[in-house]
């Protein structure tokens, strides 16, 4: 009978559409069990970290998603896989069709809104674009998308039977269910990580996401609103490109200057691209062959190289005739610095881009070990791989000094490189305890961009048309250039490098995955390229509704004290109002979906993250959420950093105030600090 049932379930599922296996949901009668593609990078295992009752516990939890009568199956099944990886994942229940971001018509929907939401969710998901795919993991070596295949698969359900009278509530991949809301409400709240303060160290992420009742979201992971290394290739070229302004002499640019950096996996290989865009030469060490040639082949990177010392008289020649070259280093960061160290070979700029908010589970690997002797360490003996990591770092950082002694820029990519070096006992401080090198926010992006209100805006175009992605791309250019006409002489920088960006983007081929740009903007670029893209949709332009969202690293939707607000000295940059404000009014203002995270760059624990999805489908509903929102969304960061005394955020806010007379904002005085001097408060 069981056999028979078996080959009946086998032959419906052959026949199954991708339509029908998402309504479906967790199916009645158990798949048969998969087992992992070793084409495919994977997770390293987790710690061991559970004891023996939490570990009945974390089987429980799993099982409640499924029937009393497969319980004796999948507690086995579950069991080992706890013990193999760390986690359950739920293999089996994988799906068989393939994962990508299908053009919005093919998803089983009662409503658009959630039809987009689905779209999104796949290409969190696609092999091409997620890091750990079987993992659910998206990038940075623990941004999960769902803890387990049973979430995905009920959470895919709830979306293809949603109207636009209910919202969907996600606790941390967990669908909680659907419930009764209104048109005006997000279809979609998300919530990742929300652990009370006390236990939100990283071993509490360990414990509770191995209990399966928390994950770390990351930042647009856990959100749906990841569109591959495009996001972190456009921040970094900025980033390089105003870098090489600072270190500028005579007005020249980055042409035979060289760029040593790290990480090929976690964070998306992005830098590497960026610096071909910015003109420069450039190195990125990758230990993981798997990440390195991943990169090569999706051609975001020239040539990777094994041997230092060949690399090396590579690199040379390529200064000497300014050859713009990406090359990869296979092996590890602190072989390469120590080597340019002893080779006396000049750096012109440095920084990293490993997954250090990640640094005990697979985000930094120690030096002197291969690959897979340290993800074995990492598992079996995490106490010695933490020694191995910090003295790692403590190499990492009298290598970077040495070359920052002979003239190099060294900045901290937001990675938590310079945290966990600090916290490692490494050589990174200053007398009075502040970091040697600044964050790529307090030198560049936060006054540069972040105080004027310029940050990663991005849309999707749902038709999976390259068409329709090339008409939003001279749409956007169109307006960003009529609005560069009028703009004051403190953006024009930010507009001209950002027109350059996006005239350029298709030529770069930034996409992997769903149809997707992004640019940095301020409040009034955003609105007026998403009305613009609402018009077009209208009258036939763009063929098919857009998805607006942003990267949390962003104006308003980041409260990170090492990262997106280093840039705010009044103490408050610890504090995490921000980010919470920012969820709590796009979810009024008219956003799709909403999203709240602990965690994200540089960490759990270390940062709360709040962001949103927006549906244009050429509506003049789409218009009026799209105005309100986006104004608040920018202008709410705006508000806080003037608050904070920074004059850029002073200046933008102001501008908006001109522009809206509904807005009012407080002010801050500026106090003159002789009078602070003449107490005895000296700096």
């Amino acid at each position: 009978m069981a056999s028979t049932q078996k080959l009946e379930h086998s032959e419906k599922m052959q026949k199954q559409t991708f339509k029908e296996a998402i309504q479906q949901g967790i199916p009645e009668i158990l798949p048969e069990p998969k087992s992992l593609d070793s084409e495919i990078s994977h997770a390293p295992k987790r710690k061991d970290i559970l004891t023996k009752e939490e570990k009945r516990l974390a089987l429980m939890n799993a099982l409640r998603y499924f029937p009393k009568e497969t319980h004796e199956i999948l507690a086995k099944e579950f069991s080992e896989e706890l013990k193999t990886y760390g986690r359950i994942y739920m293999h089996r229940f994988r799906p068989d069709y393939e994962m990508y971001a299908r053009p919005i018509q093919e998803y089983p929907a009662k409503c658009q809104q959630a039809a987009a939401i689905m779209l999104m969710i796949s290409n969190n998901l696609d092999p091409a674009v997620a890091q750990h795919p079987h993992e659910l993991i998206t990038y940075g070596g623990n941004g999960s998308v769902f803890q387990n295949w049973a979430q995905y698969l009920l959470t895919m359900k709830y979306l293809s039977e949603m109207t636009e009278e209910q919202t969907l509530v996600m606790y941390s991949g967990h669908p909680l269910g659907l419930f009764p809301s209104h048109t005006d409400a997000p279809r979609v709240v998300v919530t990742n990580g929300m652990m009370i303060p006390n236990y939100s160290k990283p071993d509490d992420w360990e414990k509770f996401n191995a209990l399966g009742v928390t994950q770390y979201g990351q930042m647009t992971a856990g959100s749906y609103m990841y569109i591959g290394p495009q996001g972190i290739v456009h921040g970094t070229t900025i980033t390089v490109l105003n870098a090489g302004r600072k270190i500028s002499n005579s007005g020249e640019g980055l042409e035979g200057k060289l760029f040593v950096t790290a990480g090929l996996g976690g964070m998306s290989g992005a830098q590497p691209k960026a610096s071909n865009i910015a003109g420069c030469t450039s190195i990125t060490a990758e230990i993981n062959s798997k990440a390195a040639y991943k990169r090569l082949e999706q051609g975001w990177l020239d040539e990777v190289v094994e041997d230092l010392d060949e690399l090396l008289t590579k690199v040379q020649e390529s200064r000497r005739i300014q050859e713009v070259k990406a090359y990869a280093y296979l092996g590890n960061i602190v072989d390469l610095w120590e080597k340019l160290v002893e080779a006396e070979i000049p750096v012109d700029l440095g920084s990293d881009q490993t997954s250090l908010h990640n640094p005990w589970a697979g985000g930094y690997y120690p030096v002197g070990l291969s690959y897979e002797e340290s993800n074995r360490m990492l598992a079996e003996e995490p106490e010695k791989f933490k020694e191995r990591i910090q003295e790692t770092l403590r190499r990492h950082a009298t290598a970077v000094n040495a070359l920052a002694d002979r003239g190099m820029y060294f900045f901290d990519y937001g990675n938590a490189f310079l945290l966990e070096a600090g916290r490692a006992n490494a050589d990174v401080f200053k007398k009075n305890g502040d970091f040697k090198y600044p964050s790529y926010v307090q030198d560049i992006m936060g006054p540069m961009c972040f105080d004027y209100g310029f940050g990663p805006f991005r849309w999707v175009c749902t038709s999976g048309k390259p068409e329709d992605l090339a008409t939003s791309d001279r749409i956007a250019a169109e307006v960003l250039e009529r609005l560069m006409q009028d703009s004051p002489k403190e953006i024009q920088q930010q507009m001209a490098d950002n027109i350059r960006w996006i005239k350029a983007a298709g030529e770069n081929k930034m996409v992997v995955g769903s149809q997707a740009r992004i640019l940095y903007a301020d409040a009034q670029g955003r609105i007026a390229i998403a009305k613009a893209f609402n018009d077009a949709i209208a009258n036939g332009d763009l063929s098919a509704p857009v998805v607006l969202g942003r990267d949390h690293h962003d104006v308003s939707g980041t409260d990170s004290p090492y990262r997106e607000t280093s840039n705010i000295y009044d103490g408050s940059q610890f504090t995490a109002d921000m980010a919470v404000q920012n969820f709590a009014g796009d979810a009024f203002r008219g956003a799709t979906w909403i999203s709240l995270h602990n965690g994200g760059g540089v960490g759990w624990g270390e940062v709360m993250n709040g962001g949103f999805g927006m549906l244009l489908d050429g509506s003049s509903d789409a218009e009026r959420r799209l105005k309100m929102m986006l104004h608040w969304d920018v202008n709410n960061g705006i508000a806080r950093r003037s608050w904070a005394r920074n004059e850029e955020a002073v200046f933008a806010i102001k501008r908006a105030m001109e522009d809206e007379p509904r807005l009012k904002v407080t002010l801050p005085n500026f106090v003159d600090e002789k009078l602070l001097n003449d107490l005895g408060l000296k700096a």
